[in-house]
């Protein structure tokens, strides 16, 4: 299983790679999530300038064998959201922490970075 180290973890089995320098944070599902999930066919997510808070469902994503919600580790507003997801949202299995990121979200409180899990902690949770 792929974890990189310099992620931040959910429970829910979402990442966040922050961007102090932007104050912006990169959002997709774990490459155990994926795996979990199988062969992903759809996606539903939420629009640019859209606000969440942190463990907000954000959207859904569909799989052949089952569907599942996307949530917010983070509170902020939606900066950007991967289009390409739209036509070719088999990028999440082939790649989940490079071309299949899903939402940018600009935190309102990075202090919330401190509540999500490490890479060990998430380890722990998926063995």
């Amino acid at each position: 299983m792929n974890l990189p180290d310099d992620l931040r973890y959910t429970e829910e089995h979402e990442w966040a790679r922050y961007d102090e320098a932007s104050g912006v944070a990169t959002i997709g599902v774990t490459d155990f999530a994926q795996s979990e999930l199988g062969d992903i066919v759809f996606l539903e997510l939420p629009a640019v300038g859209d606000e969440v808070q942190a463990g907000d469902a954000i959207g859904t994503i569909e799989a052949v064998k089952t569907v599942a919600d996307l949530y917010a580790p983070v509170s902020g507003e939606i900066m950007a959201v991967n289009e390409q997801l739209n036509d070719a949202p088999e990028l999440i299995n082939e790649a989940p922490y490079d071309a299949g990121w899903m939402v940018r979200i600009k935190l309102s409180d990075p202090e919330e970075l401190d509540s999500l899990l490490s890479v060990e902690k998430y380890q722990s949770l998926v063995e």
